[in-house]
């Protein structure tokens, strides 16, 4: 008998409410968009479910602008990877903004992969609220 493809769906994407680790409840949505203000602690990824892949491997990463360290050392993305729990699985993939704010501002790419093969992705484009935030977004 051949086994099942896993079934994997985006719940919600945009903002959400904060995350918590240490909770088994994930984060809510707040508002459904692929546009992010760039603002201290705003909490920002995707939701998924996945179905019928209990116990295979998935493996998520973050793209982000070119964030450096102290040093001016651009960091790499963050990625992971983390066994599916359960046949009816749900999984956050997000992120939030910390000061400095201005090399933060660009596109996160966010990706989740299983078997290998990109499953389900968003990219969001965080923006600065301000105007000379937005002048350094562009380059001038």
């Amino acid at each position: 008998m051949a086994k099942s493809k896993p079934v994997v769906s985006i719940e919600t994407y945009g903002i959400h409410t904060t995350w918590d680790a240490e909770s088994k409840h994930l984060p809510k949505i707040k508002t459904f968009t692929t546009d992010v203000p760039a603002e201290i602690d705003i909490e920002f990824g995707f939701t998924v479910n996945i179905k019928k892949a209990r116990g295979e491997k998935i493996r998520y990463c973050i793209y982000h602008p070119g964030i450096t360290d102290e040093d001016g050392d651009e960091l790499e993305p963050f990625d992971g990877e983390l066994h599916v729990r359960t046949n009816d699985w749900d999984f956050y993939l997000g992120d939030t903004i910390w000061e400095p704010i201005s090399n933060k501002i660009g596109k996160w790419r966010m990706t989740i992969e299983l078997g290998g093969k990109i499953v389900a992705e968003k990219t969001f484009n965080l923006y600065a609220r301000d105007e000379a935030d937005f002048w350094k977004k562009r380059g001038y």
